[in-house]
């Protein structure tokens, strides 16, 4: 029984068309997902994310960290990063959303944003390591934040809000169709981290 979300329809599509998000809501109690929260903000090994645009190196206030089942390789913004080993954290909550989810993941992007002003622009998860069509498990602890959709053809928007210890899942055509973001905002002065288990495709 979901003592946390008894309301949350897990099979409910948020898109109207060509993609598929699920929201799970609450996967943890408060107490379980205070603690992964303070565990991650405490061990993973955060570094400022990088980037080159237009040939300017860019260093974000936003941290990030990869993880993963080997040392992946992992390259967008026109800047590569290896994958770290699972700590024992990061490896129960790869076990218990792909119990929830049914699908495998070998990898993890962390995002670390320090308060609401630090958000992500529009893109889309379509770089050629990662396997076309995967599911994307996206993991939220601490602040809640807006989560907003755009197609790249009609402008069509959806935004959800994220909570603390809740799984959203984009998968099937999302990415090659809708564009995401984490819209800033001077409303929120905790920090959130984010994980996206992701699946890299691993060639022969």
């Amino acid at each position: 029984m979901d003592l946390f979300n008894q309301t949350i329809d897990k099979n409910k599509n948020w898109l109207p068309y060509e993609g598929t998000v699920n929201y799970f809501g609450k996967l943890f109690s408060q107490k379980e997902a205070d603690n992964y929260f303070e565990k991650l903000l405490n061990t993973i090994e955060w570094r400022n994310d990088e980037a080159i645009i237009f040939g300017k190196k860019i260093i974000t206030k936003r941290k990030v960290a990869w993880y993963g089942d080997k040392t992946f390789k992992y390259t967008y913004s026109n800047t590569t990063k290896y994958a770290l080993a699972w700590t024992k954290e990061l490896l129960k909550l790869k076990t218990a959303i792909e119990k929830e989810t049914g699908e495998t993941f070998n990898s993890c992007l962390l995002n670390l944003y320090h308060n609401g002003e630090e958000g992500m622009a529009w893109h889309s998860d379509a770089e050629t390591d990662l396997k076309k069509n995967a599911a994307i498990g996206s993991l939220t602890f601490g602040a809640e934040r807006k989560f907003a959709f755009k197609h790249k053809q009609t402008g069509e928007k959806v935004e959800l809000l994220l909570e603390h210890g809740s799984l959203l899942v984009m998968k099937d055509t999302t990415q090659t169709h809708w564009l995401h973001r984490l819209p800033p905002t001077k409303r929120i002065t905790k920090p959130r981290v984010n994980l996206t288990f992701r699946t890299i495709e691993e060639y022969k």
